[in-house]
Order: C-alpha cells, then structure tokens, then sequence
C-alpha cells in the first residue's frame, strides 16, 4: 500500500482510535515514524509502542494509546508540514503550544525531538506536528 504521507496517516489513525476509545491501534512501521513515536512517548503522550515483523519484510508498529480518567491524553494533533506544503522553522521561530503544555515535533539535522529540545540544541528544521 502507497501513502503520499505516512505521518499524516499515523497520526490520522491515533485521531481516528482515540474518538472510539481504542486502547491501541496498528499502523505500517518506518523509520521516521518510529522517531515521531518515540518522542510522543517521552513526552508522556502514549504508553509506549511495539515493532512486530512479519515473514513477507514487513513491519507495523501496535501504539498503545493513554487515557486519563476516560479521556486522551492527546486531545488534539495535528499535520504543520505536508508533502504540498512543508513548513520550516528557525530555532528562533519554533513555535510554542499552549504556553508549553504542548509539544511541536521537529525533524532536525540531530535527528527528530521535540521543540524544547530542539531550542535547548539550538537546531531548527521541519515542523512535522504538533501534539495538545
């Protein structure tokens, strides 16, 4: 199966499980989308994920989504950078989200990390997202 933005999908999928109250959802693994999971979970806004391979190379990850008494932890994320139109910040123009109770996700040439990280790295890059 062909995405034309994988981001978009997973993050479109997390959306879509959190309104029916699912307790995890499977998506297509990548690389670049293990680093966008990786730093929802170090922010503290899933439980955690999993690889699981299969016998034909392909891979999909299993996000276990976090509730906090019945409602998500992420009430809101949202695609900044698409394949039509990507969206570039300086490390001086990084944005901020809800006074930083929210997190915006980069991709630096560090690698991807939230965007108090990125200020504190003094690197600025490719707004992927931003998580509420």
């Amino acid at each position: 199966m062909s995405f034309s933005d994988p981001i978009g999908d997973m993050l479109t999928r997390i959306r879509n499980a959190h309104m029916r109250n699912k307790d995890s959802v499977l998506t297509p693994a990548s690389t670049l989308r293990g680093r966008v999971l990786e730093v929802l979970k170090s922010e503290g806004f899933i439980r955690g994920y999993s690889e699981t391979k299969f016998e034909n190379g392909s891979a999909e990850f299993s996000i276990e989504l976090k509730y906090l008494e019945q409602e998500p932890v992420i009430r809101e994320i949202q695609r900044v950078s698409r394949p039509g139109r990507r969206v570039y910040a300086s490390v001086k123009n990084i944005p901020t989200i809800a006074n930083g109770l929210g997190v915006s996700i980069i991709s630096t040439p560090k690698g991807v990390m939230a965007d108090h990280e990125a200020r504190s790295q003094n690197v600025g890059g490719e707004v992927l997202c931003r998580v509420f």
